[in-house]
């Protein structure tokens, strides 16, 4: 990956996240640009659920809708978000034979083949879900590739606690004014 494409992709991500407070549309944009920025096939930010159990599907890109479609990855059943959520990068050479990969039969259904999983980190280093790149051919990702994919992860995490700090800000905000409206009205 050149280093003007790595700045540009950066850039484009940037402006996502600077562009809204919706978690799901910030998720969405970094989702394709990533995919874009790697010629990969497709893009799946997992986040997970208030349990720690789960991961759900939060933005996809590149991706049909019924792969999209499939359902939650329960972490207990899957050994390799089990690695990743302890903060280690995973590649597979093959998701349609691996058995780290719960979802193999739909992925090669889907035309999917090599994958790397990333870490969505928030601040203090917590593990808030995965960015996983999907190739359609055998794929071999480089080091300056996991960088970059970890530091899109990063970013992701930044936004995506951002934007739910935000979004709880706002409605404490609107308790209280309901309270103070509804105490000094009446």
């Amino acid at each position: 990956m050149s280093t003007e494409r790595l700045y540009k992709t950066i850039y484009g991500i940037a402006k996502v996240i600077n562009s809204t407070l919706n978690p799901s549309k910030v998720l969405a944009g970094i989702a394709e640009q990533a995919t874009r920025a790697m010629d990969a096939k497709g893009c799946f930010i997992r986040v997970l659920d208030r349990s720690g159990k789960i991961l759900l599907p939060d933005a996809s890109y590149g991706l049909s809708e019924r792969y999209a479609a499939k359902g939650p990855v329960e972490v207990e059943k899957s050994l390799l978000d089990q690695d990743v959520l302890q903060g280690r990068i995973v590649t597979i050479d093959d998701v349609r034979s691996d058995p780290r990969f719960q979802y193999g039969a739909q992925a090669a259904e889907e035309g999917l083949v090599s994958l790397v999983v990333v870490p969505l980190t928030a601040r203090g280093g917590a593990v808030i879900g995965v960015l996983r790149i999907y190739s359609g051919a055998p794929r071999t990702f480089t080091a300056d590739e996991l960088d970059f994919l970890t530091c899109i992860a990063n970013l992701s995490g930044i936004a995506l606690e951002n934007a739910r700090m935000y979004h709880a800000l706002k409605r404490t905000s609107e308790l209280a004014n309901a309270y103070v409206y509804q105490t000094f009205e009446d």
